[in-house]
């Protein structure tokens, strides 16, 4: 299998490949949760195209971008007169999908009231078009991705805990592009040429400045808003010099984030490994391995700052007996 065509050399985005690697070759559920424009769609369509369905359809839909009341038979289809307008018989996507790989994107924005069908088709492989009460199999893969917080969203009751571990399988959390600063100018240089072959010019190099600026800059819009910059900047050379509005970029910025105590920033960077590793603490893929400790050090100072799951709201995972033996009864569960 191969993700070459993902582009990126960090830390943080080769622990993602190594993860699309993994899950790629089985047929489990993936969520995949990150902010706007980090690329969730690109990662759903490199696990499909590494994995055995890859001959068979990748079909995308946006739970955010059809209205409510068509979602359900844009899902699943529906039978001629099963509502007003409903003039021929349809085919919904996970039909359409069948043998390959259904990607749900937005899947937060998901209805209530239809996630217990979704469930029943993820738990079954059957669904039902609208208006018949005929069962339909289907063999679909489902990867599913997010910007929203589906836990704390299942704690306030707008999604539904037993579809959200249904989804959440195997967890793929995808950085944001400031915290991926390295590959940067190797995303840069591959949207120039893009844009370059697609507007007939031959621009071939980045002045020092204006990479210098692409890297500082914090991209709230990630990975989007970059091709977005790119594309524009290509658009305003002439020559083979890359040229950008820098002024303009510069007040793109967002105002610069409060300072923090030292605690504070351990803190936080170690709640975002524990989550960028699903409070997976030890093992080579796990919290520890990535910060660069001892597991029993990672745990210590895990205990000092309160960062326990149950603390934060999540699910109790397995206690290690050993670490319990050793820390006292009192230590909070970690898987």
């Amino acid at each position: 299998m191969s993700t070459l065509n993902l582009i990126g050399s960090s830390a943080r985005f080769q622990t993602v490949l190594d993860q699309i690697n993994m899950v790629a070759p089985v047929d489990s559920a993936v969520l995949i949760q990150g902010e706007t424009g980090t690329g969730k769609e690109v990662i759903a369509q490199a696990i499909h195209a590494a994995g055995r369905r890859c001959q068979k359809r990748f079909v995308a839909v946006n739970c955010a971008a059809i209205p409510a009341a068509l979602l359900e038979s844009e899902l699943f289809g529906h039978e001629r007169g099963a509502f007003t307008g409903a003039v021929t018989q349809t085919t919904g996507r996970f039909q359409v999908a069948d043998g390959g790989t259904l990607f749900l994107d937005e899947v937060g924005d998901l209805p209530l009231e239809l996630q217990p069908k979704l469930l029943r088709v993820l738990q079954e492989k059957q669904c039902e078009r609208l208006g018949s009460a005929r069962a339909i199999s289907v063999d679909v893969r489902v990867i599913a991705a997010t910007n929203q917080d589906l836990w704390r969203m299942v704690q306030e009751k707008k999604f539904r805990a037993d579809l959200y571990f249904r989804l959440n399988v195997f967890p793929i959390t995808l950085p944001p592009l400031r915290e991926r600063r390295d590959d940067i100018a190797l995303l840069a240089e591959h949207f120039v040429q893009k844009f370059a072959k697609q507007q007939d010019k031959a621009i071939d190099h980045i002045p020092d400045d204006v990479l210098e600026e692409l890297i500082s800059h914090d991209w709230p819009g990630n990975i989007r808003e970059l091709q977005n910059v790119i594309e524009c900047g290509v658009i305003l050379s002439n020559g083979r010099d890359l040229k950008l509005h820098l002024g303009g970029l510069r007040r793109q910025n967002p105002e610069p984030a409060p300072a923090r105590t030292l605690d504070g920033a351990k803190r936080a960077h170690i709640l975002s490994t524990l989550r960028e590793t699903n409070w997976i603490i030890g093992g080579r893929r796990g919290a520890a391995a990535l910060l660069g400790l001892p597991r029993t050090t990672l745990i210590t100072m895990m205990r000092r700052h309160g960062l326990a799951r149950e603390s934060l709201g999540l699910p109790a995972g397995r206690l290690d007996q050993s670490i319990r033996n050793q820390y006292g009864c009192n230590l909070p569960a970690f898987p």
